[in-house]
């Protein structure tokens, strides 16, 4: 029995597993493990195998580890966030500091040189950590045999053939395109293209209002694009909370941002330098037409499953495409594991390590891993940025659960105001009845850091005023987490 505040709850999510017990040395010469994919959920497998003593392999086909997330997504996108973000803010926002500077411009080409140099030192770093834990890399493509071997075709045509005792799927994901569009990376890009533009777009349309598509679109929207969105649902940010996700809509409206929504791309027709898009509301039919020089395709992404020996073994994916596995991410197939994008549930580069250390944990002594998925946070990184975790009001309201709301805006919020960012707020859904947290939805700056307290309080059953009585130091954005909370179960002090 854990005692939160003036709440107690039975904890029946977690089990505890001292290291010493599963902690093991390997002795064969067969493989504890092959791992296929070096993503955030392959690799992290692998050093944590490596941790564990398990006789480990990473196969990976990229040339370099980190997968989509390190390579070509979650961390150079954030590097061109941060640098269009700087831009943005020497242009238009110093000035009203006193900071004053002429002829404020874009150097595209060194802008993408920082990017590359973060991917490069990261990507590094884990061939490092595979070195220190004694895993072993190797640069191929693996396809599985059987239950226990996995072939490994390595750039220069030359194949191995490993033996394993398991088997761990972690190879991610890969965008979805649209028929009839042809991505070729210049014009009509992917997430991917998203971030080797070689100069800023007159008119970019983005087709997807979900996370990938409004990053990218703030980086080249900040650098002088205009960005169109056309959205097929009648809210942008799927997953979030909606009112959240009205504030987040309003706010990207106020820098520019155009949305079409409740709409879907019917064709791109290219007539010189640009293309002309055709629209049709999915209700009614009506259609219209933009122009544009760059098309971004971000409506989703798909698992990567293509060559990978499932038949050999008898695995099929789902309709979807993805590997069922159960509750331990173990498939049907006995040895056969399988983690992050592959499998259902959010595609998050979090979400994926959580597993990869779970996965291999429950090789090492069965019933020890594991992850909770009512704690697993999203964030967008735009500015300002959004940030959940746990349950929607949506979501409550449709499974009957009675809950309590408390909402703090950041106008009110002393750091906030001295430095001159206080749009968005922070909510809290606590349980009518024992108060405690059932989610956590903010929007506002730095609120990718702050949704790490709430996603705590889910963890361990924490009750909002458990967090409410917890000190904050002052003056800081947390003191918005804190008194968000005091709305939930009693009332703000300062609102």
């Amino acid at each position: 029995m854990l005692r939160f505040g003036s709440v107690s709850f039975t904890n029946t999510t977690r089990s505890f597993v001292p290291e010493r017990i599963i902690r093991f040395y390997s002795t064969s010469t067969v493989n504890d493990v092959v791992i296929i994919g070096g993503g955030p959920g392959g690799y992290v497998a692998a050093i944590k195998a490596g941790q564990l003593g398990m006789k480990t392999t990473c196969v990976e086909s990229r040339g370099a580890l980190g997968g989509t997330c390190l390579n070509v997504g979650c961390i150079p996108s954030k590097a061109l966030l941060h640098t269009s973000y700087l831009y943005e803010q020497t242009k238009k926002y110093m000035p009203h500091h006193g900071i004053l500077m002429d002829n404020v411009r874009v150097d595209i080409p060194t802008m993408m040189k920082a990017k590359s140099d973060a991917v490069k030192n990261l990507t590094g770093g884990i061939e490092f950590l595979f070195k220190k834990n004694k895993v072993t890399y190797e640069k191929g493509h693996g396809k599985i045999l059987s239950p226990d071997k996995v072939e490994v075709t390595r750039s220069d045509g030359t194949k191995a053939v490993i033996q394993t005792k398991n088997i761990v799927i972690a190879t991610g994901s890969e965008p979805i395109s649209l028929p009839g569009l042809a991505i070729d990376e210049e014009t009509v890009i992917s997430s991917t293209g998203a971030l080797t533009l070689k100069k800023v777009p007159n008119h970019l349309v983005l087709i997807g209002g979900g996370v990938i598509g409004l990053e990218m679109g703030s980086v080249w929207q900040r650098l002088g694009a205009k960005v169109t969105v056309v959205e097929f649902l009648p809210d942008i940010a799927a997953g979030a909370d909606k009112e959240v996700a009205k504030a987040f809509q309003s706010a990207l409206t106020k820098q520019g941002f155009k949305f079409i929504l409740e709409s879907k791309v019917l064709s791109a027709k290219k007539e010189g330098q640009n293309y002309k898009v055709l629209i049709e509301a999915v209700k009614g039919g009506a259609q219209s037409t933009l122009e544009a020089d760059v098309i971004l395709v971000a409506i989703g992404r798909r698992p990567v499953t293509t060559n990978l020996g499932l038949d050999n073994i008898g695995l099929q994916t789902n309709k979807r495409g993805f590997i069922e596995v159960d509750a331990h991410r173990k498939t049907k197939v006995n040895g056969v594991w399988a983690i992050g994008d592959v499998i259902p549930g959010p595609m998050l580069a979090h979400k994926a390590e959580e597993e990869g250390i779970a996965v291999i944990e429950e090789i090492a002594s069965p019933g020890s891993g594991h992850v909770n998925y009512e704690a697993i946070p999203s964030v967008i990184y735009t500015h300002p940025e959004v940030a959940w975790v746990g349950k929607t009001e949506e979501q409550l309201k449709e499974a009957g659960v009675k809950y309590n709301k408390g909402k703090f805006p950041f106008a009110a919020n002393s750091r906030a105001k001295t430095n001159d960012d206080t749009e968005g707020f922070i909510k809290f859904l606590s349980d009518a009845t024992t108060d405690r947290v059932l989610g956590c939805h903010m929007i506002g700056a730095n609120v990718g850091e702050l949704i790490a307290e709430a996603t705590l309080a889910i963890e361990y059953g924490a009750s909002s005023e458990d967090i409410a009585r917890t000190c904050h130091a002052h003056p800081t954005l947390s003191e918005a987490v804190k008194e968000a909370a005091m709305a939930t179960y009693n009332l703000p002090i300062h609102s």
